[in-house]
C-alpha cells in the first residue's frame, strides 16, 4: 500500500517501505473485498484438527490464487511438519504457477494442539528436527530435478516434482515462532522471520538475536525479511476495541486478558493502533500481516477497512532504515 508523503504526493513504489497485508479467514467476499483495498499481501493461515472451526492453510491459499491478480499470497502459516514434503512441494508450485510467483511459503511447526499431530500420524517429539529437513527437501524439489532425499524422516531417492513453481528455486520460506529454536532456523535456514504474540520491545530483541545468530555463521541477510503478524482492532472508544479484542481470543473479559491485549496486539482508537504499528516498524519490522478483530466477517472487513484508511496513513515511514538496519 502506497502512503501518501507529507506533500500529499503517492509515494513512488521504488522507495523503500514498510508492506501490510490482512490475514484471511477464507471466504469470497471476504478475499475480494480485502484485495481491493489495495493490500501489499494476503495471507492464509489454518489447521487440520484444532478445537475451534479453521480452514486448512493450502487450500486457503489455492483460493487467494484463484481470485486475486496483484496482491503477494502466502501461508502465516502452514504446519509444516503435518504435511509430508513431497505433497506440499507439489502442491505449492503449483499454486504458484496458478499465482503468477507470487506465492511466499511461512512455516512453523505447532505443537499447540497435539491431537493435530495423532490425526496426522506424526509425533509431536522432534518436529523442529523436522521442520529443519523438509525445507531443505522442498528446495531441492522445486528445482525441478531427480532429487534423492538425504535426512532420516524423508529418505527417497529420484523423485521430482515437475513442473516447477514460477519463482526460480521456489516460493521464499519465512520462519514463524517466538522461541529460541524458532530465531535459530531462522538465522540459519529460513528467508525471513514471521512472529507473533510478541510485545515491540520483545520483537526488537527477536531481531537482534536473529541477526547475531546469521552474523555467526556468516550468513547475509540481505534479502531477508522480517515480518509481524499483529492481530489489531479500531474502535472510537479504546474499551470496545478491548472487548473485541478479547471476545476474538475466545475468553472472558479480564484484568490479566486486558495485560496480554495491551502487551502483544494493537487494539484502541486509530491514533492508539497507529502508534503500536510504529512501534513494531521502528523495532524492525517491514512486513506487517494484520488479522483484524471482529465477531463475524462483516465486522472484520469494516475493520481492516478503517484499517486502511485510519490508520496507515499517521504511520511514519521514513523513520524504517533508521529503525533497523543497523539493529
Amino acid at each position: 500500500m502506497g502512503q501518501p508523503d507529507e506533500n500529499g504526493a503517492q509515494a513512488s513504489e521504488a522507495e523503500p517501505r514498510v508492506l501490510f497485508g490482512f490475514n484471511v479467514r477464507g471466504e469470497k467476499k471476504e478475499i475480494r473485498r480485502l484485495d481491493r483495498l489495495g493490500a501489499d499481501s494476503l495471507w492464509a493461515s489454518g489447521h487440520v484438527a484444532a478445537p475451534l472451526p479453521t480452514p486448512e492453510a493450502l487450500v486457503n491459499l489455492g483460493l487467494l490464487a484463484a481470485l486475486t491478480e496483484r496482491p503477494r499470497i502466502g501461508t502465516a502459516v502452514l504446519l509444516l511438519p503435518l504435511y509430508p514434503p513431497a505433497i506440499v512441494a507439489k502442491q505449492v508450485a503449483s499454486i504458484d504457477r496458478v499465482s503468477g510467483g507470487r506465492v511466499t511459503l511461512g512455516v512453523g511447526v505447532g505443537g499447540e494442539y497435539p491431537q493435530e499431530f495423532d490425526a496426522c500420524g506424526v509425533p509431536v517429539a522432534g518436529r523442529g528436527y523436522r521442520v529443519d529437513e523438509q525445507i531443505r527437501v522442498l528446495r531441492d524439489l522445486w528445482t525441478g530435478e531427480a532429487v534423492d532425499g538425504a535426512g532420516p524422516h524423508y529418505p527417497f531417492q529420484g523423485v521430482r516434482i515437475s513442473p516447477p513453481p514460477v519463482q526460480p528455486g521456489g516460493p521464499r520460506i519465512p520462519i514463524a515462532g517466538t522461541k529460541a529454536p524458532a530465531m535459530r532456523r531462522a538465522a540459519t535456514i529460513g528467508d525471513g522471520w514471521m512472529p507473533y504474540l510478541l510485545s515491540a520491545d520483545r520483537y526488537a530483541e527477536t531481531v537482534r538475536t536473529v541477526r547475531a545468530q546469521a552474523d555467526a555463521i556468516g550468513r547475509k541477510l540481505d534479502s531477508f525479511e522480517w515480518f509481524q503478524f499483529l492481530f489489531i482492532g479500531v474502535a472510537d472508544r479504546p474499551e470496545d476495541a478491548y472487548a473485541d479484542m478479547a471476545q476474538m481470543f475466545g475468553s472472558v473479559w479480564s484484568r490479566d486478558l486486558r495485560g496480554l491485549i495491551h502487551r502483544v496486539t494493537a487494539a484502541g482508537t486509530p491514533e492508539q493502533v497507529a502508534a503500536r504499528v510504529q512501534a513494531y516498524v521502528d523495532a524492525g519490522a517491514r512486513h506487517m500481516i494484520f488479522q483484524p478483530s471482529g465477531a463475524d466477517l462483516d465486522e472484520s472487513l469494516r475493520n481492516a477497512e478503517r484499517i486502511t484508511h485510519e490508520v496507515l496513513p499517521l504511520i511514519t515511514l521514513s523513520r524504517r532504515v533508521e529503525a533497523t538496519d543497523e539493529c
